[in-house]
């Protein structure tokens, strides 16, 4: 508590005692005290009563005095206490401040690391689609080259061939032929696995063109080894089968026949068929083929001047017999005289 109310209350007793004396008489006087107290009085009626007025007017101003001070001092304190309220607030809403600042860098921070992470996601992802693209190119090429290969004529293609399309009379050395494994797809677009033979020299390009025409979806309904029908070349056209080696010699002399040396290809025989007038008289073959010779007519597997069998075979240094004068093969791919001299002069 403040010295102030300590002086007060002293006062304030001194006061009440002065009061008290006023209601006392001499009657009652009993001993010393109360003489002391009969004295005070005595000096209090000589002061008169102003004496007294003086003391309860002063009384009421420092009781207003004291009033003041506790008024004007709570008034400080709440003033100090709100100063304080606030200092705390500010130094609160600083902290505040400070802490979403903080709180937006955690959140930038935050939003930068999500980022780097979805970014590394992302590249991640990316890097897996190109792997797995990549994988499934590789893949595919895989497949291809497991269903598009060459080999030389093994023990087994041998026994399949001896003494049909390599007839005991071939002069072609067996180290000239090469084993074509191929897919081709027919004309309702179903695959198909495919094997012909031809010459070394030519083997890779018509591989090359086979897996051209596979991959544009061209028709071709059957490839199969000529000496599956014995080879019997009239028996293979009917059916369509496209092939290339068989060996025979030109009719009526020693030359082998650009069949007969593997370095010509015929593909949909029997929508393309070979005709040709001797003496007057038609020679069809095969012998089927009727339907097709008007190749104005619109059916499947024809070739025709201009379409991708024609280019590519032409692209790659191939003679159409569709381009011949004295007779049409239309059938027919052969690399040009000239060429094949220059392999077996």
């Amino acid at each position: 508590m403040s010295i102030y109310f300590y002086i007060f209350i002293t006062i304030v007793l001194f006061l009440a005692l002065i009061l008290l004396l006023s209601f006392i008489g001499p009657e009652n006087k009993k001993s010393g005290f109360w003489n002391a107290i009969q004295t005070i009085r005595k000096w209090m009626d000589a002061a008169g009563y102003w004496f007294f007025n003086a003391c309860a007017v002063g009384t009421i101003l420092l009781v207003l005095v004291y009033a003041a001070m506790n008024f004007t001092g709570c008034s400080t304190s709440a003033l100090q206490s709100e100063a304080e309220k606030a200092a705390s607030s500010i130094a609160d809403e600083s902290g505040e401040t400070v802490s979403e600042a903080e709180i937006t860098a955690v959140e930038k921070t935050t939003e930068v690391e999500t980022t780097k992470v979805e970014t590394e996601k992302n590249d991640k992802s990316r890097a897996s689609d190109e792997g797995s693209l990549a994988s499934d190119e590789s893949s595919m090429e895989e497949t291809m080259d497991e269903s598009f290969y060459i080999t030389e004529i093994t023990d087994d293609i041998w026994q399949r061939i001896n003494g049909k399309s390599f007839k005991e009379d071939c002069t072609l050395p067996l180290e000239d032929l090469r084993y074509l494994h191929v897919l081709h797809v027919d004309a309702e677009g179903v695959e198909h696995e495919g094997e012909m033979i031809c010459n070394v020299h030519i083997a890779d390009t018509v591989l090359d063109i086979l897996r051209q025409l596979y991959e544009a979806g061209y028709p071709i309904e059957k490839i199969r080894l000529v000496d599956e029908y014995d080879a019997v070349d009239e028996a293979s056209m009917r059916d369509n089968n496209s092939s290339s080696f068989n060996f025979r010699f030109i009719s009526h002399t020693t030359t082998v026949s650009k069949h007969g040396l593997g370095l010509a290809v015929d593909i949909n025989t029997l929508y393309n068929p070979y005709i040709k007038y001797v003496n007057n008289e038609r020679v069809l073959e095969p012998a089927t083929a009727e339907p097709y010779l008007d190749r104005e007519a619109e059916f499947p597997y024809k070739i025709e001047r201009g379409d991708l069998c024609y280019r590519l075979f032409t692209e790659n240094g191939f003679e159409w017999g569709g381009d011949w004068t004295n007779s049409k093969d239309y059938q027919h791919f052969e690399l040009p005289t000239e060429e094949v001299k220059k392999l077996y002069p």
